[in-house]
């Protein structure tokens, strides 16, 4: 026995306004034409569900035998058509994406892409700028869906990542420092020098680029903060300190009077793509499957 979703939807119209008029209104549906799929449904189930006389419309006993089943079915359909909904909304989703610098680095960015558009060929991708205010590139405040971000990040229990790159942590210093003479620096050599930081709402991560648990319990100079690339730039034209920077950013700022060198005796500098750890939807799920497939092969 086939019943259809409509005749159900349409048996708890009736019984629940125990009127074929205004049930039909209710559903938008002419009465002759609600009447009749109820007629229909009856002879499938093969037992009326309605008494019809002058004095109104009544359930029988087997019409108050189906009526909580029928709303269970209708309201469970409901819900899978707002599911079906979000789904086919989800296929076609935005997905933002974070960064505070570029990840391009040999590729990378477009080849993650390249494969998040492999799954997802309706999904659109924008990238969105964020500040060095904040470590998370978005992610915390929800103002992107994934992030390029350097690690370590804030609240890591919140995030789940990929490392896409790791790569040398290099000086940039003005070329006329008396270490850029130099092929190569030891951190030992930095202790003393002021340095660019970033914002101190940037948290570990700041103290990350200023090297904290590599020096041996002499607090750093701070010569200046920086929040951006040109920021970062000006401060060393003007002398205000040096700073740390990855390998992959070095080019940024090699620019007319900078130069950047090897440092001895820190650890490399990791990005990686993350996301909020409880964001399971499938479009960011894909983007980081994406980048794991891109950090495999280049690893």
């Amino acid at each position: 026995m086939d019943v259809h979703g409509r005749d159900l939807r349409y048996f708890v119209a009736v019984a629940e306004e125990l009127h074929f008029t205004r049930a039909a209104e209710r559903l938008y549906v002419s009465q002759p034409a609600l009447s009749k799929q109820v007629r229909v449904l009856e002879r499938k189930l093969g037992a009326p569900l309605f008494e019809r006389d002058r004095t109104g419309v009544r359930l029988t006993p087997v019409g108050e035998a189906l009526l909580p089943y029928a709303r269970r079915v209708v309201a469970d359909w409901e819900e899978a058509r707002d599911a079906i909904e979000r789904a086919k909304a989800e296929q076609a989703a935005v997905l933002v994406v974070g960064m505070s610098t570029s990840p391009a680095r040999g590729g990378l960015l477009p080849a993650i892409r390249s494969r998040f558009t492999e799954a997802r060929p309706e999904a659109t991708v924008r990238l969105r700028q964020i500040g060095w205010e904040d470590a998370t590139a978005g992610l915390a405040d929800g103002s992107v869906d994934v992030a390029y971000v350097w690690l370590p990040v804030p609240e890591p229990d919140r995030y789940t990542y990929v490392v896409v790159a790791e790569e040398p942590r290099l000086v940039a210093l003005p070329q006329t420092h008396p270490l850029a003479a130099r092929e190569s620096v030891d951190f030992a050599d930095l202790l003393d020098e002021p340095f660019l930081a970033l914002p101190k709402s940037a948290g570990v991560l700041r103290e990350y680029w200023l090297a904290l648990d590599e020096r041996p319990g002499r607090p750093p100079r701070i010569g200046a903060e920086i929040a951006s690339t040109d920021e970062t730039y000006e401060a060393l034209v003007d002398g205000r300190g040096v700073c740390l920077v990855a390998a992959g950013n070095a080019p940024l700022i090699s620019l007319g009077g900078i130069v950047t060198r090897p440092v001895h005796g820190l650890s490399p500098s990791r990005l990686a793509l993350a996301a909020r750890a409880d964001d399971h939807r499938p479009l960011v799920l894909d983007y980081l499957r994406a980048a794991r497939r891109v950090s495999s092969l280049v690893g």
